[in-house]
């Protein structure tokens, strides 16, 4: 996730739940525009102006056909979509669930959305295998997101070379690298419930 200097007077009060088979091409063309924005640099810019939305396209697709208690993928709505997470549980013996993408629209960022849906991931996280950690992959070039993560009490555990989108090397440029930030208690990440207003239904 990247944070924006966009600041908007009046936030939105999305709601929140679980994604379909049928939010596929919303969370696609988000997906691909946050990718065109923040990505340039590691990605080519052949892929970011070319076919990167069919690519997500075709992942989001396939991803959301069928319900699989091994992953979930929130969203966050208002009059259209305002952002996602998607969270891998138990993915590593180590660091627990992957929190594998957060997204923002350019125009919602900086009002509390990439925090809340954190904050969702975490506690489907907690709920569904308890006593695992939580974490996530950055780029090394995206500073403004490590920030971010850094200051909800994420630490950077390691760097690895970027994977092509696709398994398709040209898809990036040279050799970008990404960081690992993790939890390894993810429930701080989640609002108390005295105090909640998101609900995820």
């Amino acid at each position: 996730m990247t944070v924006s200097n966009a600041v908007s007077m009046v936030a939105p009060t999305p709601h929140f739940r679980f994604a379909g088979p049928a939010d596929a091409g919303a969370i696609s063309r988000l997906h691909a525009d946050s990718w065109r924005r923040h990505y340039r640099g590691a990605y080519s810019d052949a892929f970011l102006d070319g076919d990167v939305f069919a690519d997500r396209l075709g992942v989001w697709t396939d991803t959301l056909r069928e319900h699989d208690r091994s992953r979930c993928t929130i969203v966050a709505e208002h009059g259209g979509l305002l952002g996602f997470a998607h969270v891998l549980f138990n993915e590593h013996p180590r660091w627990g669930a992957l929190l594998e993408n957060l997204h923002v629209a350019e125009a919602h960022r900086r009002r509390g959305m990439g925090s809340r849906l954190l904050g969702l991931a975490a506690e489907a996280s907690v709920a569904r295998c308890e006593g695992t950690g939580l974490y996530l992959w950055v780029l090394e070039q995206n500073l403004d997101a490590q920030g971010f993560y850094e200051s909800l009490g994420g630490r950077s555990e390691g760097r690895e070379r970027v994977s092509p989108p696709g398994g398709i090397a040209s898809r990036l440029s040279g050799s970008p690298v990404k960081l690992r930030y993790a939890w390894q208690e993810p429930g701080v990440l989640i609002e108390p419930a005295s105090e909640r207003e998101v609900q995820l239904t």
